[in-house]
């Protein structure tokens, strides 16, 4: 798979910003398949999840927030950015800390503008989830999205049960409602920033991962595709029943003993072969996979094609890879590099899809 593809396109579609005339809400709980737009609304499930993390349907698109936030309804929806035209609120070209205020608490993110950004025209945005125990400045120097041509944003999680850091859909999590957040981060960063609605995406580490496959599920009308990297996706992540089919991309190593490739049953963790086969039923897949290897068989890739899904399920298994985010060069999680860069390949994928 080619790995430069994204490096001249994902600054376009100025007129993407007609999307923004629908709006609804966060989806959890209702049936049917891969639904396209609002539908009735319902209280959301908790706890319940389908064989591969979550069940198979979409349809209501209404949330309330975690425990302690109070009652909020989130956008699951493209949401025009107002902040074309105005200058950046922070020097491009440079990683800066902000802060915004959601369920009455306050959060932190990390925000780096690329170098060439023009308020003027729009950028496709990534945000990227760190994992447990990790922070934003962790997940930005881990991942590398701040050396594209993206604005990329890092959000830190509160602190949970254990003290340590962590997302909504984890055990230890605080008890605030991460998706909210998650809304609220993407409605200020549109008011400041040019961003194209269209392009919006998600990236994430171990539990920040995992927090992006509940992303999937109950934020897929607003945010473009998804990648998890050694997702952690525990049962309480809930149901999911996302608003339109999700293109997911997914890498995870065969050597990982934090979250095993096989599952850990006492935790409700699924194998990935499972997790994956629910996402490509989600997104209405017919068949199984094709199959392939790279690397001289270290790498071996699943991929459900958009020709034969709603929206593409794509895989990388690793041999050899422990809990690490894959690199070419030593990285904070590991000073022994692998066989493959997962960034530039979240990047192509990234690059391939737009709502709408």
């Amino acid at each position: 798979m080619s790995t430069t593809s994204w490096r001249p396109a994902l600054g376009r579609a100025v007129l993407v910003l007609v999307l923004a005339t629908g709006v609804g809400t966060v989806a959890c709980a209702g049936t049917g398949a891969g639904a396209s737009g609002p539908a009735a609304s319902a209280p959301a499930p908790s706890g319940s999840a389908a064989p591969g993390g979550g069940a198979a349907a979409a349809g209501d698109t209404s949330a309330t927030a975690a425990p302690g936030t109070g009652p909020a309804t989130v956008t699951d929806a493209p949401v025009a950015s107002t902040g074309c035209g105005r200058p950046a609120p922070v020097p491009p070209g440079h990683s800066t800390t902000q802060t915004l205020t959601s369920g009455g608490v306050r959060r932190d993110y990390l925000l780096h503008l690329p170098a060439d950004y023009d308020p003027a025209r729009p950028r496709p945005l990534v945000l990227s989830f760190h994992g447990h125990k990790r922070t934003s400045a962790y997940q930005e120097e881990l991942s590398g999205f701040s050396s594209t041509p993206d604005i990329a944003v890092y959000p830190r999680g509160l602190v949970g049960t254990d003290g340590e850091t962590a997302w909504t859909g984890a055990p230890y999590s605080a008890a605030a409602d991460d998706v909210r957040f998650t809304a609220d981060l993407l409605d200020q960063l549109q008011r400041e920033l040019c961003v194209d609605p269209a392009r919006i995406y998600a990236a994430g580490k171990s539990n920040g991962g995992g927090f992006v496959g509940v992303l999937a599920c109950r934020l897929a009308g607003r945010i473009a595709a998804f990648a998890p990297v050694s997702g952690a996706f525990y049962p309480e992540g809930g149901a999911c029943r996302p608003s339109r089919p999700a293109p997911i991309l997914d890498f995870h190593g065969a050597a990982d003993t934090t979250i095993p490739y096989a599952g850990v049953p006492a935790k409700g963790l699924p194998p990935l072969p499972a997790w994956l086969a629910g996402w490509a039923d989600r997104n209405g897949c017919q068949g199984p996979p094709d199959t392939r290897e790279e690397h001289r068989g270290v790498v071996h890739i699943s991929h459900w094609p958009p020709n034969r899904c709603r929206a593409e399920v794509l895989h990388y298994k690793i041999d050899g890879l422990a809990h690490f985010w894959p690199s070419t060069q030593p990285n904070p999680d590991s000073p022994k590099p692998t066989v493959l860069d997962a960034t530039p390949v979240i990047m192509d994928f990234f690059a391939r899809h737009a709502l709408g």
